[in-house]
């Protein structure tokens, strides 16, 4: 079975195609098997005063175009030209993974892999910039 399968924890919200939804009491998994279903876990949202460094700014995009705030077209040129620009500062083989990752998540229109793909370099971007690790 293919799509995207979802673990959720007790009372953990979730974002599908702009509705919200919460889990009950038990921790859950389910398939999201439509493929260009916006989905966003709640916990992985950046608000948009957090939205303060580069990383943080690409994802913040991908998360609009998953909340239904942004044309997806428009998203995805924003998030190729956001990774094309860390890709001028990640220069290691796991960030250029991540970076080839959500160019190939774009591309496809992917949104929420893209997003995800992204946010594993927010600690590396906090090393860089000598902030606290989230």
């Amino acid at each position: 079975m293919s799509g995207l399968v979802l673990k959720l924890g007790p009372r953990e919200r979730v974002l599908i195609n702009g509705v919200v939804m919460e889990n009950g009491d038990r921790r859950a998994r389910f398939n999201v098997l439509t493929p260009d279903a916006n989905v966003l876990r709640l916990r992985d949202a950046i608000h948009p005063d957090e939205a303060t460094t580069p990383v943080k700014r690409v994802c913040y995009v991908a998360q609009l175009v998953l909340a239904g705030e942004a044309d997806p077209e428009e998203g995805a040129r924003q998030l190729l030209r956001g990774i094309e620009q860390l890709s001028q500062v990640f220069h290691d083989a796991d960030s250029r993974a991540s970076l080839d990752a959500a160019t190939e998540a774009t591309n496809a229109r992917r949104f929420y892999q893209a997003m995800r793909a992204l946010r594993g370099l927010i600690p590396r971007e906090a090393r860089l910039l000598g902030l606290r690790p989230e």
